[in-house]
């Protein structure tokens, strides 16, 4: 039947016909291939049928998180313009071979995906202005029995023959890297061959860097804060890695499901307290001082011409419009905050009198600051758990390891020095997570291989990862060779992203109340694959032999220890900076 359809459009003269009988026509855009109506309003059921079985997307509810017809919503950096549904219009497309035309720049393609029936994918191509041709894989989970963790938002109900129910329904992004320096012409999806339908409802391509380098940033875990939070500022501290003559943020409202609105945004250099050195000055996005945030969401400002100091505290101030019920957070901040009590309103131009009506310690809806300058160094990306996220080191001092790899950068005489960014979760493994999608206290976010383009890949300028993963997943029972296979996905998937990748060796655990000898073994076990390893990684970091006690191998030197024999305190965390080798940055 679809063939039949497809041979009429050419007939129109609306697609143009390629040779093969699975690519049997091109597009000259993802909407014009629209073969599936996804959505439906609550009363009217029958207008959408997504899964073949008369169930679909609720409108009302897409428009209640945000994703209003038409408007384009960044996820990962990519802008993603979502369609303008409406009752019996077409609205995404079941991949099968489709081949769509256009200009593909940036470092990657996005799409916005799911999949009825099962989780379904395939292989497909993208073309590129020389010639060449590349393939890649698409698929997503199943848009109700799939995993939360990999989602980008998630609905409260579907639509059903009869009308609403209460089943949550998924939507998924995924970046495919796209090769460097040569613009994509075409890109052919998948032909699925399972019995399920991949659903296509975006297509949209992340930009490349540039001239912006990541200073600061904060991976967004499970830890949901909850509300209401209503009219209120929130001011909060950064500490930057390096400097730059421009800055720019950017917000996220990752596993968040509602939309929330930042009324106005402002950045200073921090005297003290949350006391800035000179008035702060405003952010725009799009030229206006507000944004808007879908469920899921990210915003990114505009460039503003301001002297951002390296090794130095920062001030963003966020107005959060109206009542916000629940906002993402990077929850262990070690860091003091200060906010407004509710119903205060907008005090992020305040000086000297911003009436503070108490403190917190996390980073919220802020997700990194980026800066630009007279190079390009791109940026490091440390990625890891609780010892990443420097957990037990002493709050308000700045006493990570990241921390002190970037004054280490700084110091080092080189002409250009990239930033560090912090993008450890407390807690955090590589194969599980402890999302729930909602605020229960849980803190160790989704697992490091489903946030690796969120948290990742999709950072500003990242050119190499730091990766510390794995003793939380050995702690809780996972085998070293599973430890392994997911440090060998992780370097893959950076690898084909063009970012280089440094595996650190895993810290000592004897004598911590979460290790045993089995624990130990597997360890050591993973640490002989790092320091062994040919051509998985681009080289490895002895986080292990920099802090471990050299009487007692599997223990770390008491020096060292925060106190619990599993995290470094200052010192380790010192330590732990000097051994990576800058040169390989």
């Amino acid at each position: 039947m679809k063939r039949i359809l497809l041979a009429a459009l050419v007939v129109a003269g609306l697609v143009t016909p390629v040779g093969t009988a699975d690519a049997a026509v091109s597009y000259p855009n993802l909407a014009a291939a629209f073969d599936n109506v996804g959505v439906s309003t609550a009363a009217q059921p029958a207008a959408a049928d997504l899964d073949g079985s008369g169930h679909s997307l609720i409108a009302e509810d897409l428009a209640a998180a945000g994703w209003d017809p038409g408007r384009t919503v960044t996820v990962d950096g990519a802008p993603l313009p979502f369609p303008a549904y409406a009752p019996g219009v077409a609205d995404n497309v079941v991949a099968d071979g489709q081949r769509i035309e256009g200009s593909f720049t940036g470092a990657a393609l996005s799409f916005l995906v799911t999949s009825t029936g099962t989780a379904s994918g395939g292989s497909g191509t993208i073309e590129y202005a020389d010639g060449h041709v590349q393939a890649f894989q698409l698929g997503a989970p199943d848009w109700y029995f799939g995993p939360g963790d990999r989602m980008t938002v998630s609905f409260p109900r579907w639509n059903t023959p009869s009308g609403p129910n209460p089943f949550s329904a998924k939507l998924y992004t995924v970046a495919v890297p796209l090769d460097p320096g040569v613009p994509a012409t075409a890109v052919t999806l998948p032909v699925i061959t399972n019995g399920a339908a991949l659903h296509v409802f975006a297509l949209g391509t992340r930009p490349e860097a540039g001239a912006w380098t990541g200073t600061w940033a904060a991976a967004t875990d499970d830890g949901l804060d909850a509300g209401p939070w209503t009219e209120r500022t929130l001011r909060m501290v950064e500490h930057t890695s390096r400097g730059g003559s421009q800055v720019r943020v950017r917000l996220d409202n990752a596993y968040d499901p509602g939309p929330l609105v930042v009324g106005h945004a402002t950045v200073a250099v921090r005297q003290a307290g949350a006391t800035p050195v000179s008035t702060p000055v405003t952010l725009t996005f799009g030229g206006q001082p507000e944004a808007a945030l879908p469920a899921g969401g990210q915003a990114v400002s505009d460039p503003l011409p301001f002297a951002v100091p390296a090794d130095a505290d920062l001030l963003v101030s966020l107005y959060l419009k109206g009542t916000v019920t629940n906002a993402p957070k990077h929850s262990i901040g070690l860091q003091d905050m200060y906010t407004t009590a509710d119903g205060t309103g907008d005090h992020t131009a305040d000086v000297g009198d911003f009436p503070s009506a108490g403190t917190f310690g996390f980073w919220t809806v802020l997700s990194g600051i980026d800066v630009a300058g007279a190079d390009t160094a791109g940026s490091v990306v440390a990625f890891g758990d609780s010892i990443t996220d420097g957990y037990s080191s002493t709050p308000n001092t700045n006493s990570r390891w990241p921390n002190f790899l970037a004054q280490r950068l700084l110091a080092s005489g080189q002409p250009t020095v990239p930033g560090v960014v912090d993008e450890g979760i407390s807690g955090n493994r590589i194969l599980q997570d402890a999302f729930s999608g909602f605020p229960d206290g849980r803190t160790a976010g989704v697992s490091g291989l489903a946030r690796l383009n969120h948290d990742l890949i999709s950072q500003t300028g990242a050119r190499t990862a730091i990766v510390l993963e794995g003793i939380n997943d050995i702690n809780s029972d996972a085998s070293a060779d599973d430890v392994i296979a997911g440090l060998k996905e992780i370097a893959a998937g950076l690898h084909a992203a063009h970012v280089r990748v440094l595996a650190g060796t895993l810290t000592p655990i004897k004598g911590c109340s979460c290790s045993n000898d089995a624990h130990l073994a597997a360890r050591d076990q993973v640490n002989a694959f790092i320091r062994t390893s040919t051509g998985v990684f681009d080289g490895w970091v002895d986080f292990d032999a920099a802090v471990r006690d050299p009487a007692d191998p599997e223990a770390m030197l008491a020096v060292y220890d925060s106190g619990d024999h599993l995290h470094p305190g200052d010192a380790g965390y010192r330590a732990m900076a000097a051994a990576v080798p800058l040169d390989a940055l």
